[in-house]
């Protein structure tokens, strides 16, 4: 595969050894590779400024310096388009949640063995949310135990009719870039709007918007 057409796959890990064989084994698949691998947030934010992007950025949660959570949330602010797959060994509620909550896109525990783990990272940018199934057990009880979502539309959130239906759009299962082909607009311009409708629904991440959308019948 062209190398432009490889996914680019970034590491946030501070374990070295760990680092260094999950770049290895990225570097290893023909359709992807680890343009980055970095031992804590601050780097990763570092390069993001820098106007470097990801499409997957493979993160651990217990890190030095800023923690996974913050990181996840702050890349979300600078490239709302990758998508974050956690790796970590943290299974409670609270950092699952928050997570998710930030924006992440998966939620996997270490060990994982190689092939699940380039297979989430498939998924993950063809918008597959892969959670390992304990944590998965988890959230499923934290939403059977809510209580039943308000109804809402999409001109309660103040969404335009465009980002109506970018939305319905993301619901459907397509990329930006088809997104982008479908309604004759630049992949900038429908990153744009996907700010927008993050923003305005409150979330940080697809799957979040797609969820709420879904969870709240506002299409």
């Amino acid at each position: 595969m062209d190398e432009t057409h490889r996914l680019s796959v970034w590491i946030v890990e501070d374990n070295r050894a760990l680092r260094e064989i999950l770049a290895e084994l990225l570097n290893e698949q023909p359709d992807m590779v680890c343009d980055r691998a970095l031992p804590d947030c601050e780097r990763l934010l570092d390069a993001l400024d820098a106007g470097e992007a990801p499409n997957v950025a493979l993160m651990d949660l217990g890190l030095p310096g800023l923690s996974g959570i913050e990181g996840i949330r702050r890349l979300h602010g600078l490239s709302p388009t990758t998508r974050v797959l956690v790796l970590t060994i943290h299974d409670d509620d609270e950092r699952v949640f928050d997570a998710i909550s930030a924006g992440a896109s998966g939620y996997l525990l270490k060990p994982l063995p190689p092939t699940q783990l380039m297979e989430a990272i498939r998924g993950v940018v063809h918008g597959a949310a892969p959670i390992n199934p304990f944590i998965a057990r988890k959230l499923l009880t934290v939403f059977a135990n809510q209580p039943p979502a308000r109804s809402h539309n999409a001109d309660s959130y103040g969404l335009t009719t465009r980002e109506t239906e970018i939305l319905q759009l993301l619901v459907d299962g397509l990329t930006l870039r088809a997104i982008g082909e479908r309604l004759s607009l630049s992949y900038h311009t429908i990153s744009n709007h996907l700010r927008n409708i993050y923003a305005k629904l409150h979330v940080r991440s697809r799957s979040a918007a797609v969820s709420r959308a879904l969870r709240e019948d506002l299409l």
